[in-house]
């Protein structure tokens, strides 16, 4: 090839830039490199000539009007095979880099979309695809598996706040703050490219649309503390709603909602009414604490006062029965006995006279001057009797006070002789004889 250009690599030769060979005169001929500069018009003929000669191109001869040769080399003459050759060659090489140029390569991840003058042909996989190059076809990657993301009353930082957005009217005519993110990814990337302008956006201004319609349809006590939850549910729900009736080609998957507080200017005041909420219910639940305690114990005595009067009515009931029942047993026997009966029933009850009293009745006409008394005992059986009355007093009062009706104390008992001292003491009792008239006029009777 540079031998064919005719291209000599030293600069120094005096026939650089020269196709004629040794012996032929040159153009510069004579001159020595340095003395002058080189003939330009020499050279751009040179530079014709091997481009002639590259494309296949010949010399012709050129004959003057006397008919010699003037030597100088007349003007080419092409070769067609050797043109229509080139020319075939660099339209093959244009052709391979414009087939070429159709072939693209998706990411893992992505989904490319193929046009056809304009209208959506096919989706195309991860991996090296191809398609018609320019202008028949074109092509378009799309992220189908990356988690996007649009702010709503703020942009990057919840300080950064976007007044616009983030106030809201409440359904009991209050505003709020409210700073929110939406987190969506793509299920149709040709819907996602086709149907929306501005699809960024067009999330942004539906999900903006969606709490709005949600908080204003709440109180605002309910958005700031236990609905916050539903709130963002029920916005993640709405948008998706509004997304696929505008076939959008989005799935919303969350909702989460980053600060919601009063506007700034009524903070400290909302912060006061909070503080005297939760005094009122701290205040409430003391009061319900203390029923609670309260309440328990007087149901509690209630229910233990009825059952003690209860248990002393059916006791008094009980005994007035009994004192009938013997009543009326001691008088069937003393109509049949009526003398026996009295007699048995005065010995039963002097018996129980005598038997609670301490005093010593003593026969002085027999004459015993010596009289063995055993007061110790005496005086520890009177003891005993006392604590005995004790302890049954406390209890009759103790019944009293539950029944609301006082019932007089119990006279103390008096001292009595233990049984196995009474023989020591001679007791007798002075009864005048009765005539036996006065037994059979009592019998009669």
């Amino acid at each position: 090839m540079m031998k064919r250009l005719g291209i000599k690599l030293s600069l120094n030769d005096p026939r650089w830039g020269s196709d004629k060979k040794d012996g032929e005169p040159q153009a510069n001929e004579g001159k020595r490199p340095g003395e002058g500069p080189p003939d330009m018009e020499q050279l751009w003929r040179d530079f014709n000539q091997r481009l002639n000669n590259f494309f296949g191109q010949k010399k012709r001869p050129d004959n003057n009007n006397n008919g010699n040769n003037n030597g100088g080399g007349g003007a080419p003459r092409p070769d067609p095979a050797g043109m229509r050759a080139t020319a075939g060659a660099i339209a093959g090489v244009a052709a391979l880099i414009w087939l070429a140029s159709g072939s693209f390569i998706v990411q893992e991840g992505q989904a490319g979309i193929v046009y056809t003058f304009g209208k959506y042909t096919h989706t195309t996989g991860s991996g090296f695809n191809w398609r018609w190059p320019y202008p028949f076809q074109s092509n378009e990657t799309v992220r189908v598996s990356q988690m996007r993301m649009v702010e709503i009353g703020y942009r990057g930082n919840i300080k950064n706040k976007q007044t616009q957005e983030s106030l809201m009217l409440t359904d009991d005519e209050n505003i709020i703050d409210m700073q929110l993110a939406v987190q969506f990814k793509l299920k149709d990337p040709v819907a996602w490219l086709m149907n929306n302008r501005d699809e960024e956006e067009t999330v942004r201004q539906v999900a903006e649309t969606s709490i709005r319609e949600i908080v204003g349809k709440n109180k605002m006590d309910f958005v700031l503390y236990e609905g916050r939850d539903k709130v963002a549910y029920e916005t993640q729900v709405l948008m998706q709603t509004i997304l696929d009736r505008y076939a959008s080609g989005v799935l919303v998957s969350g909702v989460t909602l980053q600060a919601v507080q009063p506007p700034e200017q009524v903070q400290s005041a909302f912060d006061d009414a909070v503080k005297a909420g939760q005094d009122l219910e701290r205040q409430k639940n003391e009061g319900q604490a203390y029923a609670n305690d309260v309440i328990p114990k007087a149901r509690g005595t209630a229910s233990r006062l009825m059952q003690e009067a209860e248990a002393y009515r059916s006791m008094v009931t009980e005994n007035a029965t009994g004192n009938a029942n013997r009543f009326k047993q001691v008088l069937v026997e003393y109509q049949k006995a009526p003398a026996v009966t009295r007699d048995r029933m005065y010995l039963d009850t002097m018996q129980q006279i005598f038997a609670n009293t301490s005093k010593v009745m003593v026969d002085s006409k027999n004459g015993n001057n010596l009289l063995y008394l055993p007061l110790d005992k005496l005086i520890a059986q009177a003891a005993a009797g006392d604590a005995a009355r004790n302890a049954n007093n406390s209890t009759g009062s103790s019944n009293s006070n539950s029944s609301g009706s006082g019932s007089p104390a119990t006279a103390p008992a008096a001292a009595t002789l233990p049984s196995d001292l009474m023989p020591s003491v001679e007791v007798s009792r002075q009864r005048e004889p009765r005539p036996r008239d006065s037994g059979r006029e009592r019998e009669s009777r």
